[in-house]
């Protein structure tokens, strides 16, 4: 299997329902989470929230523990290889007015069910779901996190 990458799960509650923000993706425009490979000299769920800000904006408190993971394809042809995603929850403050990947993508705040719906990804699309079923109706405080 080999590469890693680490995924921040955008989350806000409004009026005590869980909302989950989604991104498409750059070139199949599929909807999904922020993502990325390991930075150097940074923890995974760090280079979760930079990818967060780096592809919507994001700022808020990511958790230090992932909530699961799932597995993605990228390349093509024989070069086509699995990677495994860590998916670390972050609890969104605000977006800033301008990030380096501005315009590039199309973001949007749904309900978790509705965010499960549009993820094409089987295994997000669980991690998703229980991930609701665990912090949708709770205050959601985000325990050991960091802020980014």
């Amino acid at each position: 299997m080999g590469k890693k990458q680490f995924a921040a799960l955008p989350f806000q509650l409004d009026n005590s329902e869980l909302r989950v923000m989604l991104i498409t993706t750059r070139r199949k425009r599929r909807w999904s989470v922020p993502k990325g490979s390991p930075m150097r000299k940074k923890k995974p769920h760090c280079t979760a929230a930079a990818e967060a800000y780096e592809e919507a904006g994001l700022v808020g408190i990511i958790e230090k523990r992932p909530v699961g993971n799932f597995k993605h394809r990228k390349g093509k042809g024989e070069r086509k290889r699995t990677i495994s995603v860590d998916v670390f929850p972050m609890k969104v403050n605000g977006q800033e007015r301008w990030w380096p990947e501005k315009g590039e993508r199309e973001a949007i705040w749904v309900s978790a069910k509705t965010a499960a719906r549009l993820v094409s990804k089987a295994q997000l699309r669980r991690l998703i779901t229980r991930f609701a079923a665990t912090r949708g109706n709770a205050s959601s405080a985000v325990g050991e996190g960091s802020r980014s």
